[in-house]
């Protein structure tokens, strides 16, 4: 019955979603293949031969992405022989897989999109043997479709944000349903673990978050050589991470005005096609203003360009991470941490409540909730070296003692993959 309802919804509705979705991808750059979303993997995938194993992982955009590097490591570790195919469902996390994740699957695929026949072909032509969906991704033809086959299906670094939860709720009829056809939620916490059990997931179990795996393994980065690319001198590096609006923009651009001149600021929007507006706004803060993706020369550095936040943060004297200054749930502060840097946030990070809220309690993290708090805390910690030390050790200690996830989640998918 479910199966009929979703369907008969999904397509009475499509004359509203497809233009939607269509426009919102001719904004990107880089357009998705279209075939490929709709399960036609004719020309990208070859027919999987006798005896071998494949194991399907998706990962949505560019945060699943970079999230399932360390799972991905752990599964090549842990099943040498298995084919490893990525799926992603945007053009910059397509673009993220194929410039960071290099090694780390044998082929790369866009996502069907959920109607059941794209599904069905989808699964006909990649034969997976057990299939890993990272984070939030619930798609009931897709997960459907795997049943239909025999796969197994996980959910890997499972987590339910605040507003995901309420929102999930209003139908949790819909859910559990769609969960029933889980193998397995294994989740990033117990708070997640439990949210999903009161979705009606009947199989959950807590195993961690990868994303400290995934922040653990840049701390080998080199600063100085960050330092060198960026064009900069040793006065004080502030790192932006993430901001999502145009009111968060002008929180941090506000709170490091009167800095002007002092600092040198690497800023990373969110969203790429955000980047001159950023741009534009701290040009208006009394900054010179350059791009990354042209390397030019500058106090103001806008990073417009994929999957280098990362390493970047190993420059900065000061971390200040969006998502937070205004409703939208805040963004993943545990790559700062992890390199041992001091960070300062917004109150609103629900998406990250749990690591926020470790954070803060260890000392490594500030809540700001206003560009006077944020400029009040970057004076203090730019006067201050030994703050900024002891900040950096209490954030790098909470990190080491939440490693090892990743090999926990790719224990479970190969013990399937092998039964």
């Amino acid at each position: 019955m479910m199966y009929l309802i979703y369907n008969f919804i999904l397509t009475g509705l499509a004359p509203l979603w497809v233009p939607w979705m269509w426009l919102r991808t001719r904004k990107r750059g880089e357009q998705p293949n279209w075939a490929e979303r709709q399960g036609n993997y004719e020309k990208s995938l070859p027919i999987k031969k006798k005896g071998d194993k494949r194991i399907w992982v998706h990962a949505v955009s560019v945060g699943e992405v970079i999230a399932a590097k360390p799972f991905l490591e752990e599964l090549r570790k842990q099943a040498p022989k298995a084919e490893i195919v990525l799926s992603v469902t945007t053009s910059s996390g397509h673009q993220t897989a194929r410039e960071k994740l290099v090694g780390h699957f044998d082929f790369l695929i866009y996502f069907p999109i959920d109607m059941a026949r794209f599904q069905l072909r989808g699964i006909q032509r990649v034969r997976p043997d057990v299939i890993a969906v990272m984070e939030t991704e619930l798609w009931y033809n897709f997960l459907w479709a795997a049943d239909v086959f025999d796969v197994p299906a996980f959910m890997v670094n499972a987590r339910s944000s605040d507003r995901a939860f309420r929102r999930s709720m209003k139908f949790r009829w819909f859910f559990a349903e769609t969960l029933a056809l889980v193998k397995e939620v294994l989740a990033q916490s117990e708070q997640d673990a439990e949210r999903f059990r009161t979705l009606g997931a009947p199989r959950v179990r807590v195993l961690g978050n990868t994303k400290f795996d995934e922040a653990a393994g840049t701390i080998d980065t080199d600063a100085e050589a960050w330092r060198k690319e960026l064009q900069f001198d040793e006065r004080p590096i502030v790192v932006v991470g993430s901001t999502r609006s145009e009111q968060e923009v002008l929180i941090v651009v506000s709170a490091l005005e009167p800095f002007a001149g002092q600092i040198q600021v690497v800023h990373a929007p969110r969203h790429l096609e955000t980047a001159q507006e950023v741009a534009s706004l701290a040009q208006a803060g009394r900054f010179t203003v350059g791009f990354r993706s042209r390397r030019e020369k500058a106090d103001y550095i806008v990073l417009d360009t994929y999957g280098e936040l990362g390493s970047v943060y190993s420059v900065a004297d000061i971390v200040i991470v969006g998502g937070g200054f205004d409703a939208l749930g805040g963004q993943n502060l545990i790559q700062p941490l992890a390199l041992g840097k001091p960070v300062l946030h917004g109150p609103n990070m629900f998406n990250f409540r749990e690591v926020a809220a470790q954070s803060v309690e260890a000392g490594a993290s500030r809540v700001c909730a206003t560009h006077e708090e944020l400029e009040t805390a970057i004076r203090e910690l730019l006067g201050s070296a030994e703050q900024r030390v002891e900040m950096g050790l209490r954030a790098s200690e909470l990190v080491q003692r939440n490693v090892g996830a990743s090999a926990r989640y790719a224990a479970v998918i190969t013990e399937s993959l092998s039964s």
